[in-house]
């Protein structure tokens, strides 16, 4: 990589605001290690605050949504997740 490269900048533009509060559900699955029981989770990263569409909530609160008690893999985690918070835009402003 040349000099040149470093100071073009990033190849995606940043959006401008106030950030999104909250981690996106796919950091936090990443952090896991599969399979895993719900209050193993729970103990781990309950109290980390997730994205939703309705705005950030604990990822404790909402695992207490579901009927999962075990997820054998990443994404039977994120899909019992996101049946959970519903899937959409996040919102970047506060109401």
């Amino acid at each position: 990589m040349s000099d040149t490269d470093e100071e073009e900048g990033p190849a995606v533009p940043l959006g401008e605001g106030d950030p999104v509060e909250g981690a996106p559900v796919a950091r936090v699955a990443s952090r896991l290690h599969y399979a895993i029981g719900k209050n193993d989770v729970v103990r781990r990263e309950g109290d980390t605050v997730i994205r939703t569409p309705e705005g950030p909530r604990e990822l404790a609160s909402v695992l207490e949504e579901t009927d999962e008690v075990y997820f054998d893999t990443r994404r039977a985690f994120e899909n019992a997740v996101r049946e959970v918070i519903g899937t959409g835009p996040i919102p970047t402003e506060e109401a």
